[in-house]
């Protein structure tokens, strides 16, 4: 009995397994709009900023690498879905499943990790950087530049860290989830960790025509 005790996904403090699931879930959900709180503040700044040096900004996004912020879109879109069907196998008791699709979403988030890092590269050789590092002559005089590499890298930069996050979670709740931590009865982190990333994947859904389209 203590050993089945010791086993049990409740913690010592929840009445029940029920009550435990909604406060994790909830809590999940205040985490969810705190992240969306930044992130609206940030597409605040650019677009005020984008309406005040509007001809700067348009030229500098012409300069942006649209097919790889058009490709890491789809990577991932592909991403999410993966997700939730690692997060289906898990509801069906198939845990072992779950590890390999949140295995392939990781490679995915590499994947887009990869032509971000090609994509910076790029613009470093360039001299498209942020601030007074700016050295990029394409577009003439005028804080317009720097104001919009800065946002640029403020913003995309912060989505990567949140992509590296993410992927991090996911990676540890595989693992446990192949160890079989999870049943078709209790598989409440598999959940949370698939609405982080997918909270990832809109955000980025939300910079790619902010800042590559318009």
């Amino acid at each position: 009995m203590q050993a089945d005790a010791a086993a049990s996904p409740l913690a010592h403090h929840f009445e029940s397994l029920e009550k435990q699931q909604h406060a994790a879930r909830l809590g999940m959900w205040l985490f969810l709009a705190t992240e969306v709180l930044l992130f609206a503040g940030l597409f605040t700044g650019y677009g005020v900023y984008r309406y005040l040096y509007a001809d700067a900004f348009a030229a500098a996004s012409r300069h942006l690498h649209t097919s790889i912020g058009l490709t890491n879109t789809v990577v991932l879109i592909v991403s999410s879905f993966t997700v939730a069907w690692g997060l289906d196998q898990a509801a069906l008791g198939k845990p072992k499943n779950t590890f390999y699709l949140f295995g392939l979403s990781v490679l995915l988030g590499v994947v887009f990790l990869c032509f971000k890092a090609y994509e910076y590269s790029h613009h470093f050789h360039e001299g498209m950087l942020p601030g007074r590092y700016y050295t990029w002559e394409a577009i003439g005089p005028g804080p317009g530049g720097p104001i919009f590499f800065s946002l640029y890298y403020l913003i995309t930069g912060l989505h990567a860290l949140h992509v590296v996050i993410g992927m991090t979670v996911l990676a540890v709740i595989g693992l446990k989830a192949r160890a079989g931590k999870y049943t078709a009865e209790y598989f409440v982190p598999v959940e949370l960790a698939g609405l982080y990333w997918h909270l990832v994947d809109l955000v980025w859904i939300f910079v790619f025509p902010l800042i590559y389209l318009v």
